[in-house]
């Protein structure tokens, strides 16, 4: 056969054996609290092992090689199967009876965008909301990068995945084998979580606050416990810090962490990629503060506005949301549409940005913008100097045209993705702030928007056609489009 569809199916087994696996430690964090959600979770997660058991059952006999072909499908579907499989704790348990708003919400936590369509989350019980950040930590990393450190002990090589979970620049290896990659990937992330979790603790959190918020840093996810999300803790501005710092590390390359615990400082500094992210946040904070610091009828937020001063409440809302959006993690401290225009139009711009390459942010990244703009430069020298070979040069190596042309494609699709998006959203009804807010926020999983999806609202008013088309904009944005935008192509079909 042309496509191995044994293997595929075999994956999509052992994804929602993973999947189900979490569902059950949620359902234990349920029983926990005795939250009355306990048997639902359960039940979601039997469901969810006995599918899977099923599809690798009758898929033993596999032929254990996985080319590119198999690796886009396996991505792809497999973010489907999970978003798909992840809404059973939703609808068995009545927090979501809606098929269309429980698998938003899933593939909304999958992707970690963080938009949700719920309107009193403190009322749902506590292991749902458990679930639903540990939707955003799997995400988060990438439950494919999971599956590849494990799949070894299937006698299956992840090489396809990978390169099909991670398909932009910035593919620096912690280890020549992918698998030793993975888990130490996972180990740094779940090392966060932990140091996060414990901090926010101590800094005033409850333990059930501070998992969630943690699991939903690191994910740069945004799904909080409290309808106000983070603004919730605006009187107690050490907790909103430490999320601020744990914001600013899980928007860096995870290569660059593991390059400071190993005492690589030198090569983290060095590096110009990590100098850019950290200057953008500096510069965009400073902005937005000074003009926040002076304007004297500005309402910074709504909760408890004012703590430490004028100033220091407008540079950590100015720090904290800049951050937020950068990085897509989208938490919230305040309705930043409400600042002045001219910071509506920055934060817009700002969600169009990114984290850094190897993250667990969304949008176009720095690092691309970073080369668009070195080869854009250079296009002048190379008209004053026609016949001469100015390479693209990144961390003092030269980038090969490949890479750049891929980059500029991948700008040129992701502009054009967004404005028929956009389009979509506004046949649909909305309007024009909330259109173009709606689909930039879907397509670079930042969660909160502009309009009537403004960041102290959601997207519970959208109709139901709009909800499946943010949730397809959110996976094409997560899977960094080329994955998912490639199978939809008849070439990828043809037998080669």
């Amino acid at each position: 056969m042309w496509l191995n569809f044994r293997i595929i199916v075999h994956i999509m087994g052992l994804l929602l054996l993973c999947n189900g696996a979490f569902m059950l430690f949620a359902a234990f964090i349920s029983g926990f609290y005795k939250d009355g959600a306990t048997l639902d979770i359960t039940m979601a997660a039997i469901v969810t092992l006995l599918v899977g058991v099923m599809a690798m059952f009758y898929t033993r006999g596999h032929r254990k090689e996985v080319k590119r072909k198999e690796g886009y499908i396996i991505v792809t579907f497999g973010w489907l199967v999970m978003s798909l499989s992840g809404v059973l704790p939703y609808i068995f348990s009545g927090t979501i009876p809606n098929v269309t708003d429980a698998f938003f919400e899933t593939i909304s936590g999958y992707t970690t965008t963080g938009a949700s369509i719920l309107n009193d989350i403190e009322s749902l019980p506590k292991g749902i909301l458990f679930w639903r950040s540990l939707t955003h930590w799997i995400g988060g990393m990438g439950i494919i990068v999971l599956a590849i450190a494990i799949l070894p002990l299937l006698g299956i090589g992840g090489m396809q995945l990978f390169a099909a979970e991670a398909p932009g620049p910035g593919g620096d290896k912690l280890h020549p084998r992918i698998t030793d990659t993975a888990k130490r990937l996972w180990l740094i992330y779940v090392g966060y979580t932990v140091a996060e979790t414990l901090l926010l603790k101590l800094a005033g959190m409850s333990f059930f606050d501070a998992a969630n918020h943690a699991l939903a840093t690191l994910s740069t996810g945004g799904f909080s416990t409290k309808n106000a999300s983070v603004a919730f803790w605006n009187d107690q501005p050490l907790i909103q810090y430490i999320i601020i710092v744990f914001m600013f590390l899980a928007g860096t390359n995870f290569v660059m962490s593991y390059f400071a615990f190993t005492g690589k400082v030198q090569r983290v500094l060095k590096d110009e990629e990590f100098r850019v992210y950290t200057f953008f946040i500096i510069g965009f904070t400073l902005v937005a503060a000074l003009i926040v610091w002076l304007q004297a009828d500005v309402v910074i937020s709504e909760y408890h506005p004012q703590v430490f001063g004028e100033a220091e409440s407008a540079f950590r809302h100015s720090l904290f949301q800049v951050i937020a959006i950068v990085t897509t993690t989208g938490f919230v401290t305040a309705d930043f549409t409400n600042w002045t225009p001219f910071l509506t139009v920055f934060f817009f711009g700002l969600m169009f940005l990114g984290g850094s390459a190897g993250s667990t942010s969304g949008g176009i990244k720095v690092m691309r913008h970073l080369l668009i703009i070195k080869n854009g430069i250079l296009e002048f020298k190379r008209t004053l100097h026609t016949n001469a070979i100015i390479p693209v040069r990144y961390n003092n190596k030269t980038v090969t045209e490949h890479i750049v042309y891929n980059i500029i494609a991948f700008f040129v699709l992701y502009m054009l993705l967004f404005i028929i998006g956009a389009l979509v959203l506004g046949y649909l009804g909305l309007d024009f702030e909330s259109a173009i807010g709606g689909a930039a926020s879907s397509l670079g999983n930042v969660g909160p928007a502009l309009g009537d999806l403004n960041p102290v609202v959601n997207f519970s008013e959208l109709p139901a056609f709009g909800k499946w088309w943010c949730g397809f904009l959110m996976l094409l944005g997560r899977l960094e489009l080329f994955t998912v935008l490639i199978i939809m192509t008849p070439y990828f079909w043809k037998k080669i």
